[in-house]
């Protein structure tokens, strides 16, 4: 897949309403490596209150939180979903959260682009947010 230019994103106006919304987190791609984005994206949201709950292939804990193997795994409430995966996994990650019928938002992280994936996401009522980072969008609200 090659590089897109996101066209299909929530504003940044309504950011602050998303995490407002937003109790439990679902992290597709959460590494338990403490030098990866991911992991200090989790560690980040945990610290400022959020559920965390990671999703993994290999690991059964990450930060003290359990680790789940897919999105359809999760038996709780999931506000959002924060994914650190390459953009053609993205589509899928949509159509489990689709399926589950709770996730408010999914969100793609700094880099992360699938236009036709998050039009799809919008279009069946879930918020679509890409090429952002939800530490630095946080921040950025609530540390200024």
């Amino acid at each position: 897949m090659e590089c897109e230019f996101p066209v299909i994103n929530t504003p940044k106006e309504e950011f602050k309403e998303i995490f407002e919304n937003t109790k439990t987190i679902a992290i597709v791609g959460c590494s338990p490596d403490e030098t990866k984005a991911s992991n200090k994206v989790a560690a980040y949201l945990i610290k400022h209150g959020f559920t965390v709950l990671p999703i993994y292939p290999k690991e059964d804990v990450i930060l003290g939180q359990k680790v789940y193997r897919s999105l359809l795994d999760i038996k709780v409430q999931v506000d959002l979903v924060d994914i650190f995966r390459k953009p053609d996994v993205i589509a899928t990650v949509v159509d489990e959260c689709i399926q589950r019928g709770d996730v408010k938002c999914v969100w793609s992280q700094l880099g992360l682009v699938n236009n036709a994936a998050m039009e799809k996401a919008q279009q069946n009522g879930i918020k679509a947010v890409q090429n952002h980072c939800t530490k630095i969008e946080h921040a950025m609200i609530y540390n200024s």
